[in-house]
């Protein structure tokens, strides 16, 4: 993970200091990649501890369609927390799109059913995408994110927004473009999340795990997070090996895995770095 820090450090030593909406400010630059071969490890950060029971609930409420927060906090939860409106609706978030795209004619698109099959079926072809971004659906500016989602938009834009899928030699390897990306608190979930999701899709496709290709848009660190306890503190951090994950059973389908089916072993990270998130 040491290409993490190294980005971090690139923002610091390049980056422009933005507005932003939520009203914090950033330190940005645009256009980055991060590349993880799967078989080197599970790529979750060292130099600071990332809660994987967390990241295992959220894909898996990602890949059921659902976009009401009570699901993850009755499973214990709360990332989602500050979008959501009082009765848990997000609006048409991630599961909506990647599981009910709507279309013209009333109907919707499984997006990774379709995956799944296209993977199976034609592994050469370079139509292996899925995508969030729905414009109709957009959260309205200046709007609150609950009220966003009562008018039937996102509470939250997407920031991972579209992702591709590449078969290679019996490897099954996923480009993720995020337009938007927190690089200290968002980053390392989301890596470990598409990661999971890999290892996921090659079990689902009798493939092996290749690359995670990470590319960015804007990425940033927050302002606030420019201190010698958060940024500066992960940065004197050296990394350590890399986790191993363990899927335990192989699911009837890409959406029949249950939390209990995963194990990160040997994962042995420096302590947590608490900072504030931007709203």
């Amino acid at each position: 993970m040491q290409a993490y820090l190294e980005l971090m450090r690139d923002i610091l030593a390049h980056g422009s200091d933005r507005s932003d909406r939520t009203g914090v400010g950033t330190r940005s630059v645009f256009g980055r990649q991060l590349r993880f071969d799967l078989s080197a490890g599970f790529p979750l950060l060292t130099t600071k501890r990332v809660h994987f029971k967390s990241v295992v609930l959220e894909l898996l409420w990602f890949l059921a369609g659902s976009t009401s927060n009570t699901w993850l906090n009755q499973r214990g939860v709360t990332i989602w927390d500050e979008w959501a409106a009082p009765d848990g609706d997000l609006g048409p978030i991630y599961g909506a799109q990647w599981r009910r795209w709507p279309t013209a004619d009333g109907t919707t698109i499984d997006q990774l059913s379709e995956l799944v099959r296209s993977l199976r079926q034609d592994p050469d072809s370079r139509r292996h995408l899925v995508s969030a971004w729905n414009p109709a659906v957009l959260p309205l500016g200046g709007v609150a994110p609950a009220d966003n989602a009562a008018a039937g938009r996102m509470a939250l834009a997407p920031c991972h927004c579209l992702f591709q899928c590449y078969v290679d030699q019996g490897r099954l390897s996923l480009q993720l473009y995020q337009r938007s990306a927190d690089l200290f608190l968002g980053v390392p979930f989301n890596i470990a999340s598409y990661a999971l999701l890999t290892h996921l899709l090659a079990q689902q496709c009798e493939l092996e795990p290749g690359d995670l290709v990470h590319t960015f848009g804007d990425v940033h660190l927050y302002q606030n997070h420019l201190t010698a306890e958060i940024v500066h503190e992960q940065l004197r951090r050296t990394p350590r090996a890399l986790p191993r994950l363990e899927i335990r059973t192989r699911a009837p389908s890409l959406f029949d895995y249950q939390p209990e089916d995963f194990a990160l072993l040997n994962y042995d990270p420096h302590p947590s770095i608490r900072a504030p998130i931007a709203v």
